[in-house]
């Protein structure tokens, strides 16, 4: 149980003591100094349980100091505040998502379209882990304030990229920074909920997202039509700062005052400045990160270079990126099995049954969606001859029914206690909706029956979402809370990742052939050209024979792509049936203690 040293026996946490502390366990002195860190006294003359006891680390401290002082008013103000900056994200993601096709387009590499997603969405869920240990030993603040930099840094280099590997580049900066961003939002709104109200919170904070899918593609193509995708990204890299600005000001202004009454002291630490290189290396498992970045990187971006590649799959330094990337994983494992002193997994928590579960049934879930999403903007216009922002509209109608119904199944887990047999109904309902997308992707398919498959999915995952992200937070404490958290978006990016290099795969080696085959004699020369261009797709007159065999191939393509992700749906079952019946309202503890909802 965490919070219960090795031999068994609670530790109670003594008001202002002050020990040494190494957030793993490990000797602090080997890792080369000590940090001293005073624990905050108990509120209301109640001491923290032997239950809830456990060495919270700086970061953990500084929030619950915070929230132990700020009225509710403050609080509430966060929450609105968080809310602007999940705002204009939501809208920048579907900006950019919006516009991705048409920018890979202009630099001539429209198939590419999955490789910079792919790049991003790895590192971006690998980012994750380093930044849990940021947030839990530094502060929320200082992760949250890395993070941004990250963002505006990304977006100023996607305004001024001059080629794809620069917008490559760009977008996975910026992506990792995105979900950074996200992934510190949530954790303090985790911070200021307790755990029976804490998907209610979540679920509202994300509902930015219905207005972002309508608002988003619309705003995405005044900027194609009437400027260009440059000064939309150099537009919200102001916006995001903006809005980002005041939640740092009021956590700083809370924590300063949280010094000023005692309840929080400054960490006194008597490393070197070598020594605190050194410490670091080791807390964040640099090692451990770059390997297991590597092992997906370069397992899953082949899928996708292969058909760039001069000789295909049988190119020297495609088979060289194979033959690394599952070399790593055997050295992923020793490392942190036998070699790491502070390992990158906790261990313990992968073997709670409805950890695994719930991180299995996020990668599962990602990997299905994937798998026939990340091309469909690029289907719905090229075949259905549906402008930017109507493509999107239906492409996004997926993320708003998840959006739309995540407070409402908060509210049901509030009143019920209840989230293993809640995510059993999402079972049936994301069954069907995929079970729907083989017979109705067709060109010949209404638009609003393939919005309806679209909200079925999503209402779906949806239900999955919200229970497995509880499910996640459940079986741990507060200190463990923004660890295990990253682990579960670790999975999901892997899903996210998987999901892309199969769809990549596929598209890269399938259309191309397929392409090439339907197309008349007299334009066979020019196909690749043609695949590589989707504007140049669009541009052939409905009834022309190359117009016939892009919507022919296109067909043949998504058909298969969606076959593909289906077959995973089924797993899901099996990922759910071992989690633990958790009542959420009969917990004898909470995991947050201060001024929170």
């Amino acid at each position: 149980m965490s919070g219960v040293p090795s031999d068994g026996r609670p530790k109670a946490i003594v008001p202002n003591q002050i020990e040494p502390v190494s957030s793993t366990g490990a000797d602090p002195e080997k890792n080369g100094g000590v940090d001293r860190i005073v624990h905050e006294p108990p509120r209301d003359g109640v001491s923290i349980s032997d239950k809830d006891s456990t060495v919270f680390q700086g970061g953990v401290q500084r929030v619950r100091a915070i929230t132990s002082l700020w009225s509710k008013n403050t609080m509430w103000l966060m929450f609105i505040l968080l809310y602007l900056v999940s705002f204009v994200d939501m809208l920048l993601v579907s900006v950019q998502t919006s516009l991705n096709p048409y920018i890979t387009s202009s630099f001539h590499k429209h198939g590419l379209l999955t490789v910079v997603s792919i790049m991003s969405t790895i590192l971006g869920g690998s980012s994750k882990l380093t930044l849990a240990k940021i947030i839990d030993i530094w502060g929320r603040v200082e992760g949250f304030l890395f993070m941004l930099l990250i963002v505006v840094i990304g977006l100023i280099m996607k305004a001024t990229c001059k080629n794809i590997e620069t917008y490559v580049a760009a977008h996975t900066l910026y992506w990792v920074g995105h979900i950074g961003m996200m992934y510190v939002v949530d954790i303090m709104l985790a911070d200021m909920t307790t755990l029976k109200n804490r998907m209610i919170m979540l679920g509202i904070n994300g509902t930015p997202s219905i207005a972002s899918t309508f608002a988003g593609p619309r705003i995405a193509s005044l900027f194609y039509n009437n400027l260009n995708f440059r000064w939309a990204f150099g537009a919200f890299a102001i916006m995001t700062a903006g809005t980002s600005i005041p939640v740092v000001g009021v956590m700083l202004h809370m924590q300063r005052r949280a010094q000023k009454v005692g309840t929080l002291e400054k960490r006194v630490s008597e490393r070197t400045w070598w020594q605190s290189i050194i410490y670091y290396f080791i807390e964040f498992d640099v090692v451990g990160i770059v390997l297991i970045t590597a092992v997906f990187s370069l397992i899953l971006l082949p899928f996708s270079l292969a058909s760039y590649a001069p000789n295909g799959w049988a190119s020297g330094y495609i088979i060289a990126m194979e033959v690394l990337g599952v070399v790593c994983i055997p050295a992923f494992y020793a490392w942190e099995r036998y070699l790491s002193p502070v390992q990158f997994l906790p261990w313990k928590y992968l073997k709670e049954p409805t950890i695994i579960g719930s991180c299995l049934l996020y990668c599962v879930m990602f990997i299905s969606c994937f798998t026939w999403n990340s091309y469909f903007s690029s289907y719905l216009q090229v075949v259905h001859r549906l402008d930017i922002t109507t493509a999107n509209y239906v492409l996004n109608a997926f993320s708003l029914t998840s959006y739309i119904f995540s407070p409402i199944f908060g509210l049901l887990i509030r009143y019920t206690g209840e989230f293993k047999w809640t995510v059993f109904t999402g079972i049936p309902i994301l069954l069907l909706g995929t079970a729907l997308l083989i017979p109705f992707r067709q060109p010949d398919t209404h638009v609003g029956i393939l919005t309806m498959t679209q909200i079925l999915v999503g209402l779906g995952t949806c239900i999955f979402t919200v229970c497995g992200q509880l499910a996640i937070m459940a079986p741990v404490t507060h200190q463990e809370i923004a660890v295990v958290v990253a682990i579960w978006g670790l999975f999901g990016s892997i899903g996210a990742a998987v999901g892309s290099a199969i769809a990549g795969g596929m598209w890269n080696n399938i259309l191309p052939g397929e392409l090439y085959k339907r197309l008349p004699e007299e334009t066979k020369n020019i196909s690749a050209t043609i695949f590589s261009d989707m504007v140049m797709q669009m541009s052939y007159a409905d009834g022309s024979p190359e117009r016939e065999a892009i919507v022919g191939a296109y067909a043949d393509v998504q058909r298969k792509m969606v076959i593909a992700g289906v077959c995973f749906v089924p797993l899901c079952i099996g990922c759910v049936w071992f989690w633990k019946d958790i009542n959420v309202k009969k917990l004898d503890r909470e995991q947050t203690r201060g001024n929170v909802w």
